[in-house]
């Protein structure tokens, strides 16, 4: 049985989805927030990981980045309300498997992890043309390093957005509040913003919070 975790932010949701699935696979574990992804993700030996965008502490797709970074094999299939193609197209670039919007059936879900438990790809129908223009024309850009903040940066950022100080977020990453700080101000100076409003702004525009 294809063993499956689970991970959004909203514990109805959550618990709504594990009910869903229980039936058909094996339900090893239910977080809910990135951070508590991470460690689940290493832990729980899942075949396939199932989870939302916007949650606290990491967003799922730097969430996403780093299990590829970590090298676990895990198929990941993002379900989710966001119907952006230019998002659903950096989901799969960050290393997911499978994109389902969370007004889908069902019975699409479950076909969608049993197909990328199998080495598929899976896209909803819906959005499948835009995500396949977005892919194509990513590869006509400029390679992420270039003007693009790093995964660290990024989870600096979220944190920030959603109202940590310094000293929290040091604790939170395991790092100094100094380092924070730097990460913060190299952050400004890259994306030409001068305040934390500035930042919190741009935040909720790539959709690291809310949502």
């Amino acid at each position: 049985m294809i063993r499956i975790l689970i991970a959004d932010d909203h514990h109805v949701v959550a618990d709504g989805l594990a009910s869903l699935l229980k039936d058909t696979f094996e339900i090893v574990g239910t977080v809910y927030d990135g951070r508590s992804l991470l460690d689940a993700a290493q832990n729980a030996r899942a075949d396939v990981i199932l989870t939302d965008i916007s949650m606290p502490g990491l967003n799922g797709l730097d969430a996403i980045r780093l299990i590829r970074e970590k090298q676990q094999t895990a198929r990941i299939v993002v379900l989710t309300m966001h119907s952006d193609a230019q998002l659903a197209a950096n989901a799969f670039r960050s290393g997911a498997s499978g994109y389902v919007l969370k007004d889908s059936p069902g019975e699409e879900l479950i076909s969608a992890i049993q197909m990328v438990s199998q080495g598929h790809a899976y896209l909803s129908p819906l959005i499948a043309k835009g995500v396949i223009g977005a892919l194509i024309d990513g590869k006509k850009e400029q390679p992420a390093s270039l003007g693009q903040p790093t995964i660290r940066q990024r989870e600096v950022l979220q944190l920030i957005a959603e109202g940590k100080t310094m000293k929290e977020i040091a604790n939170i990453l395991g790092i100094s509040p100094r380092t924070v700080e730097s990460h913060k101000y190299e952050m400004m100076q890259l994306l030409g913003v001068s305040t934390n409003a500035e930042l919190i702004h741009l935040a909720i525009r790539l959709k690291l919070v809310g949502g």
